[in-house]
């Protein structure tokens, strides 16, 4: 069975293609110098040529298809633009949002416990901000560093017991010493 694209063109796509190869370069150049990038001046091209296309009916003759074809750019552009404005402003929102939540996230630490956790070895810190930012189980965090549930267990205990240590050697006790849990033993 033949495809429709062996088929000799059709006066409606006989009539695209001159209507495309009339205007194209001077619906780039519009494009392009109304876009910051290259590749947003091609996405109006081609939504507007395929606006072109699914209203070809619409589209005048002759030179007026040029115009008509503007105008289209036009709206196109306009949608483009308060797309990157909502883009914009929800990146904006989105940013501020997060420095708020660190914010929030950081004021109830004692100025100790920050330094003690960002002196902690590498290893030790992502164990614990696994467990205690990211809310990951043993088996989550045996998961994401690729090693037992039972080296997890191991390594986090070390860690804990590192960070308490280095806290109840601190210049500025994080924790009143009362608060203070002797050996990871539970209250």
């Amino acid at each position: 069975m033949p495809s429709p694209l062996d088929d000799p063109p059709d006066d409606r796509r006989r009539r695209f293609e001159e209507v495309y190869a009339a205007n194209r370069a001077r619906i780039l150049g519009y494009a392009l110098r109304r876009t910051s990038d290259p590749q947003d001046a091609a996405d109006v091209l081609a939504e507007t040529f395929l606006t072109a296309w699914r209203r070809l009916d619409d589209v005048p003759p002759g030179e007026q298809a040029r115009l008509w074809l503007y105008g289209v750019a036009r709206r196109v552009l306009a949608n483009h633009h308060r797309g990157e404005r909502r883009r914009s402003a929800l990146a904006a929102d989105l940013g501020s949002r997060l420095r708020a939540e660190a914010a929030v996230q950081d004021a109830p630490d004692p100025p100790a416990a920050g330094s003690v956790f960002r002196s902690l070895p590498d290893a030790d810190r992502e164990l614990l901000s696994l467990v205690g930012w990211e809310g990951l189980d043993h088996g989550e965090i045996a998961a994401v560093l690729g090693c037992s549930r039972n080296a997890v267990r191991i390594r986090l205990h070390r860690a804990r017991r590192r960070f308490a240590h280095a806290l109840d050697h601190a210049d500025a006790p994080a924790l009143p010493a009362a608060a203070r849990v002797p050996n990871g033993e539970h209250a």
